[in-house]
């Protein structure tokens, strides 16, 4: 056990106490007052209040904006032992709510309690990513507490410059464990995909829209379905099985079309989807462009707008805004009256309230009038804790024209 007197202790100015006991696990260097004893990055300390009252343990990181990630309100050793018990309470609540998920986020870092952690389990490889310095020198214990819960085939680490450099650490990519030979299948609600784990985009798929997936089929189960971003055709298939009698898809990369094509016909299912490799933007502007005293002939039963982050930073959320404007714009004229069109937005910076009231202007500047008939949000193994705001990104409405 660890000695917690022999420990560097964080001391938080007054009133910096409150965010960290409301359970959020990031404290800022603005919010510390002093250290008690020099620490080392990486190292775990102590936090305390002005009035050296003990709140917990976390990883210290001077060069990082968040200088502490707590990780426990007790005193705690941080080792191979603790890194095996949070990591199967995080698979217990998988298991609570996604019992049917082969292929899951395990750990979603704040969510679970482990800062800078993320582990995605497609059915039965592991891939890690790591965002902070005191989880990537703790990596090997990491690793060794995944091989006792999972015993999987492969390990694999996608840690990307952008996640990490904030933390004063470099990409990080590669198989940790095990072996890794080409794609790994794996079943989404019983249909099967290839994910490139080594080289695909983010660690392999979507897995927060999981369960979108078969939601937003339920509503685009029959006629023409335009499937917006469609990447390596998760929605599309959900629809085209569902009962859609066409789903065509648009998509930027040519990677992602190809991914989809391959999917649907391992599906049986390619007779009912179409692809292009086009500018989604272009693509809607073109079909809704018309002279004076024209109109624009609706096409659609159904329409899905799934797009990548508009922005990452709250500087540019006006930007993301026009854009998300566009899209729900050009979409509305192309919908069918009765039609539903299905949104999504994955950029934490814009809330569901803000997401909702830009797609009603883009019907108002349509002039068409819809009625809200579902609410979306991400898949729950990737799970929201109200204290902290930022484990909460995707939200979704579904739409039908009422006129």
């Amino acid at each position: 056990m660890i000695v917690m007197e022999t420990l560097p202790a964080v001391i938080l100015r007054p009133g910096s106490a409150d965010r960290l006991i409301a359970g959020h696990p990031w404290i800022y260097a603005g919010s510390i007052l002093r250290l008690t004893a020099p620490a080392a990055d990486g190292v775990l300390v102590q936090i305390k209040d002005h009035r050296q009252r003990f709140l917990g343990v976390g990883f210290y990181n001077s060069q990082s904006k968040i200088q502490v990630r707590a990780l426990d309100t007790e005193r705690i050793a941080v080792d191979a032992t603790f890194f095996e018990t949070r990591i199967r309470a995080s698979l217990a609540v998988r298991k609570k709510h996604f019992p049917e998920a082969t292929s899951f986020r395990v750990v979603n870092a704040e969510s679970d309690f482990l800062s800078g952690l993320i582990v995605d389990k497609y059915a039965d490889v592991l891939v890690v990513q790591i965002s902070s310095l005191g989880m990537e020198q703790r990596k090997e214990m990491i690793v060794n507490a995944l091989e006792a819960v999972f015993s999987p085939c492969a390990i694999v680490e996608r840690s990307e410059a952008a996640f990490r450099k904030f933390e004063g650490l470099t990409e990080s990519n590669g198989v940790l464990r095990g072996k890794l030979d080409g794609p790994v299948r794996v079943a989404l609600n019983g249909l099967k995909f290839d994910v490139d784990i080594v080289g695909g985009h983010k660690t392999g798929l979507y897995l927060d829209q999981q369960r979108n997936y078969q939601l937003t089929a339920a509503l685009a189960n029959s006629g023409e379905v335009l499937d917006c971003f469609s990447f390596t055709g998760g929605f599309a298939l959900h629809c085209a099985r569902a009962g859609a009698a066409h789903v065509h898809c648009l998509e930027q990369s040519a990677d992602a079309v190809a991914a989809a094509q391959r999917h649907a016909e391992l599906n049986g299912l390619a007779e009912r989807c179409s692809f292009e490799t086009v500018n989604v933007f272009d693509w809607l502007k073109e079909r809704t462009a018309v002279r004076p005293h024209e109109r624009v002939i609706p096409r659609f039963d159904a329409i899905i707008l799934d797009p990548p982050s508009f922005t990452r930073t709250r500087a540019t959320v006006p930007d993301a805004m026009r854009g998300y404007k566009e899209i729900h714009l050009r979409a509305l004229k192309l919908l069918k009256p009765g039609g539903t069109l299905a949104t999504f937005c994955c950029s934490h910076h814009v809330d569901a309230e803000m997401f909702e009231a830009v797609a009603l202007d883009a019907a108002f500047d349509a002039r068409r009038t819809v009625r809200r008939v579902a609410t979306y949000t991400q898949a729950p193994d990737h799970p929201v804790l109200p204290a902290v705001p930022e484990t909460e990104y995707l939200k979704g409405f579904a739409f039908e024209m009422a006129r």
